[in-house]
């Protein structure tokens, strides 16, 4: 056994990195508390977008505490009620027009992780806020390979006119590092595979992904030797925890593309090339990069990161869950019976997204607890009711229990206008982020 394995160990070959997990051989004062009883194990922070509102009826709980009743859309995660707490009445305030007229959607969007009002403008001069994302890495983003991982389903834009006058830069980035600079982010879950995976230097990882194409290798071929030095002489529960994050690494790595779909030709090369780009099937390609957050979360290599389902306004339809009908038209539903729920069916193939992510963080052993447990994940829209366009009441939860911070499995109702930034001032604070107020907030949730 080690006598002391570092955090950041990683398993490496030529032109890959694989990070590890948690395990118990890793270094002793490390993984101890201050108080020197427990693991101290990281902590992280997340945030997932829906756009075009919930249909609340299906959504809010009639009872709050812990015996709180599940509505139809939240059945959807009755597995892991235990692990969530449902929260209404908190306000996005920067969403509101304040005299600029429409754009709600963009606007929801550009102020849901910044809490500014964004200037109404299609050119190149955006005004926006830092995100409280990009605030909290300014604090702990060093500790980390990535200080923070921007993803989505929907590509960025940084440019256009996309909502009433607002640049599409506000509706298809919600992490934006200054006033100015809105994060694009990263829709291809092999892209995002092979960036978690790269090698230290660029020549390296270029040599090993045209290796990998011609060859069909897996990035575990590269560090294979060095996995087997590691694994003579880790204990039997490292040994488990390595092999079966092993396995997660592959598995996901032959649904990218397959290293065993492998096939050559007489002359020894492959007869079909390197499957690339974004999955046409949307659950498909949302459940990959679900299993790319997961991977993130588990080797440490950010604890901070934000995802949009699809971009504000998104008209997209669902035909897999029968929905032929655009998205952002549906939500204009005039109380039409048939569009709110099709509305609702949208919300509960997004949330049963959502589920499989949180399904996968809590099969994961961290410590005493597992990954779910050690985060504070943000799920919701900065739109409540899609028709009404408000943005108060928003319906929002919060997955994770902090690491122990919170208590989990109950309906939180604040005073209806309670700012969303308050939460994320909390939140803040929690990862070590020492911020006197963010956005508009004007004090810390109670949780």
């Amino acid at each position: 056994m080690p006598k002391s394995l570092s955090r950041r160990t990683l398993l490496r070959g030529a032109g890959v990195s694989i990070a590890l997990p948690l395990l118990e051989s890793m270094s002793p004062t490390r993984l101890l508390s201050a108080a020197g009883n427990a693991p101290q194990t990281p902590l992280r922070m997340a945030f997932f977008y829906v756009p075009n509102g919930m249909h609340m009826p299906d959504w809010t709980p009639s009872k709050e505490g812990f015996k709180y009743d599940l509505k139809p859309t939240l059945e959807r995660i009755g597995d892991y009620r235990d692990d969530i707490n449902v929260l209404s009445g908190l306000t996005l305030d920067g969403a509101h027009a304040h005299g600029d007229g429409g754009g709600d959607h963009a606007r929801s969007v550009a102020a849901f992780l910044t809490g500014a009002h964004p200037r109404k403008t299609n050119g190149a001069d955006i005004q926006n806020a830092i995100s409280v994302d990009q605030a909290t890495a300014q604090y702990v983003g060093d500790r980390t390979r990535f200080s923070s991982l921007e993803l989505g389903l929907e590509a960025s834009a940084q440019a256009g006119n996309c909502d009433s006058g607002y640049s599409c830069a506000y509706a298809s980035n919600m992490s934006w590092r200054g006033p100015t600079n809105p994060m694009a982010k990263e829709i291809d879950p092999g892209a995002l595979f092979d960036r978690l995976f790269a090698g230290q230097t660029v020549k390296e990882t270029k040599t090993a992904l045209s290796i990998r194409e011609t060859y069909r290798k897996s990035i575990l071929d590269f560090a294979l030797e060095d996995a087997k030095r590691l694994h003579r002489v880790l204990p039997e529960v490292d040994r488990r925890k390595m092999d079966e994050y092993l396995y997660a690494v592959r598995d996901v790595e032959k649904r990218l593309g397959g290293a065993e779909r492998l096939r050559l030709t007489e002359e020894g090369v492959p007869d079909y090339p390197r499957p690339s780009g974004v999955p046409k099937e949307l659950e498909q390609h949302s459940d990959l990069m679900m299993d790319m957050v997961a991977l993130a979360f588990q080797t440490d290599s950010t604890r901070i990161l934000s995802f949009m389902f699809t971009n504000a306004g998104s008209n997209r339809s669902y035909n897999q869950i029968d929905v032929s009908e655009g998205h952002h038209e549906l939500s204009h539903h005039g109380k039409s019976e048939h569009k709110q729920a099709q509305i609702a069916k949208i919300n509960r193939f997004h949330l049963d997204r959502f589920a499989y992510l949180l399904g996968r963080l809590r099969s994961i052993p961290e410590g005493r607890s597992n990954v779910l447990d050690n985060s504070m994940i943000v799920y919701g829209s900065g739109i409540s009711d899609g028709d009404r366009h408000n943005h108060d009441d928003l319906p929002i939860l919060l997955a994770g229990s902090a690491g122990g911070r919170i208590k989990t499995g109950r309906h939180v109702a604040y005073k209806n206008g309670t700012p969303l930034c308050n939460l994320y001032l909390w939140m803040m604070h929690q990862m070590g982020a020492d911020a006197a107020q963010f956005g508009d907030s004007n004090g810390v949730l109670q949780l």
